[in-house]
């Protein structure tokens, strides 16, 4: 008797399992495509409902009483920043659960408070305050001394006020998704001696980077 040959059998059984693996790859292919159209399309439709509107940060005041660099690069200082948060939106609020401030000179931190956090309604202008105070080592060069030199003859400090945020949207009662923007504010403040400063303070715009 002759022995049966298996070749063409084992041949057929891998035949048909490339083609069942094909088929569940396609079918999973599939899927996830109508997944991404479907979130998508969805994103879109809240998007047009919604019309969201981006919040604006401003620096409405500064008082700036103190701003000394002495001989051992201590920085002395005293300031207080007022910064307006307007949120435009009609249906959508904010949580701000984070509001890390940093004021900076010349590149260099010399201060971080951390902000009581916050609740914001719907078409609502909320105001914080930031108050720097005290002393720090800052390292300057030659040519940062002239330009706090310069400024300190001027009566106006280039001073920067970076935020750290961390903000949840909520529309209704649902609460999304949360993000981390960074604001910052270049200002140019005025220094006050007793109680009066040779210029006014300006409103300034801060930009942000989401």
């Amino acid at each position: 008797m002759g022995r049966k040959d298996s070749s063409g059998c084992c041949c057929c059984c891998e035949w048909l399992c490339g083609c069942l693996f094909s088929c569940i790859l396609s079918c999973i292919f599939q899927i996830l495509c109508t997944i991404l159209v479907i979130v998508a399309l969805a994103a879109f439709i809240f998007w047009l409902i919604l019309r969201p509107n981006e919040v604006k940060f401003h620096v409405t005041d500064a008082s700036l009483t103190q701003f000394n660099f002495t001989t051992n690069n201590t920085l002395h200082y005293n300031l207080a920043l007022n910064v307006s948060i307007r949120n435009p939106n009609k249906r959508i609020g904010f949580y701000y659960d984070t509001i890390e401030a940093n004021a900076y000179y010349q590149g260099q931190r010399f201060d971080t408070e951390t902000l009581t956090p916050f609740y914001q309604g719907h078409k609502n202008t909320t105001v914080v305050n930031a108050v720097f105070q005290g002393q720090k080592l800052v390292l300057l060069g030659t040519d940062e001394v002239s330009q706090f030199d310069s400024e300190k003859t001027g009566g106006v400090f280039g001073i920067s006020l970076k935020l750290n945020l961390r903000i949840r949207p909520k529309l209704g009662w649902i609460k999304v998704w949360t993000f981390k923007p960074k604001v910052k504010c270049d200002l140019n403040v005025p220094l006050k001696s007793n109680g009066t400063s040779s210029t006014a303070f300006e409103t300034t715009k801060c930009s942000y980077d989401l």
